[in-house]
């Protein structure tokens, strides 16, 4: 790639709409009800929304938003954990932006640093450690948070606190995985998906073997997609191309940043610093086995939940928020009945409207537009 225009190209994406409506016009299912293609990422959905990707396409053709916001899946009782260790005395605690304003329970972390607790915005786990060098006598806590994609950054960041013998670092492990969450979905009775668009960034970091299961097994077919409006296009007509010709393969149209065996540097890191947790809650998805991750003993010295007590209570979503039902891919974010009313950017009441990658802010921000 040399310039970002080159995959938003007006005529090459009349091109490939028109490919797409060929495409569909040409599979004997779309007579009995549309196909449902789900992009798992987040980054996808706000992409389809920014540029109008979704009313461009047949109408035999619904797009279900998965899962893939990291930040969106985080059970309120988490973040209640997080503000408990965020109040702890002489503890600095730093966690990416937009995790500041997920709701908890009873509050948020943007409001338990407008109560005096001492939270700040990082951009890196490298950041948090630098804290540490500069504050020997505070714990910095550093909130690991995200799918496989962030996951590398905070490995190599508690192999560094390790390597220069940093005692005053900690890792809040809240990291999760992408296999079993999609496994989850496909076994959920709620849906009934033809195919998936793939996680490009996940994908950078596992490669594509990890997904050969959707295809061999539940007989669906996945790309590995872009986030480029011609990546989202091109990808959703190779969908549509497998479908048309009866296959059910892992394909990869994100070539130019994924391999296929992913980045092994990244993978060795990860391995050697977490460790498969049994099971994990998420929002609306419930307790989900082997899909989160956990600090191993030999680093135990750098994990937050050994170091102090923290609560790790369940809590429930407030009656009135569907996040869990959007999360599944079961009602569209408009269907929730607070959208937009009692739950807004301003003034969240669920995860999926705080997040950059949550599917309710990107139907907020972007439903509006007409083409």
């Amino acid at each position: 790639m040399k310039y970002v225009d080159e995959f938003r190209d007006p005529a090459k994406a009349r091109s490939l709409i028109r490919e797409i409506y060929s495409l569909t016009d040409r599979i004997d299912q779309v007579k009995q009800r549309p196909l449902q293609l789900m992009e798992v990422c987040g980054g996808h959905t706000h992409t389809i929304f920014r540029y109008g990707i979704e009313k461009m396409l047949p109408d035999a053709i619904e797009l279900v938003h998965g899962p893939g916001c990291p930040v969106c899946v985080l059970p309120m009782g988490r973040v209640d954990d997080c503000v408990a260790l965020a109040e702890h005395p002489d503890v600095i605690f730093t966690t990416f932006g937009d995790a500041m304003r997920v709701p908890g329970s009873k509050k948020s972390l943007l409001q338990t640093k407008a109560e005096g607790a001492d939270v700040r915005m990082v951009y890196s786990p490298l950041d948090a450690l630098s804290l540490a060098r500069a504050n020997p006598y505070k714990e910095v806590i550093f909130f690991g948070l995200g799918f496989e994609t962030t996951m590398p950054s905070t490995a190599m960041t508690v192999l560094q606190a390790k390597q220069e013998g940093i005692r005053n670092f900690s890792l809040f492990c809240n990291h999760i995985t992408i296999i079993p969450t999609i496994k989850a979905i496909l076994d959920s009775p709620d849906l009934r998906l033809d195919g998936f668009l793939g996680p490009g960034h996940v994908s950078m970091v596992i490669g594509n073997k990890p997904y050969e299961f959707i295809a061999h097994h539940y007989h669906k077919p996945i790309v590995i997609a872009g986030f480029e409006p011609l990546d989202i296009l091109q990808s959703i007509w190779m969908v549509l191309k497998q479908i048309d010709e009866g296959r059910c393969e892992v394909e990869n149209q994100y070539q130019r940043i994924v391999q296929d065996r992913g980045n092994t540097a990244a993978l060795a890191a990860v391995g050697e610093v977490f460790e498969l947790r049994e099971f994990f809650e998420w929002r609306g998805l419930g307790s989900i086995d082997h899909s989160g991750v956990r600090i191993r003993s030999a680093y135990s010295d750098y994990d937050a939940e050994v170091k102090f007590s923290v609560p790790n209570l369940k809590i429930a979503d407030p009656q009135d928020c569907q996040c869990g039902e959007v999360l599944k891919g079961a009602i569209k974010p408009p269907q929730c009945k607070v959208f937009g009313t009692t739950c807004t950017p301003e003034a969240p009441l669920g995860a999926l409207m705080v997040s950059s990658e949550g599917a309710c802010a990107a139907y907020y921000n972007y439903s509006r537009i007409e083409l």
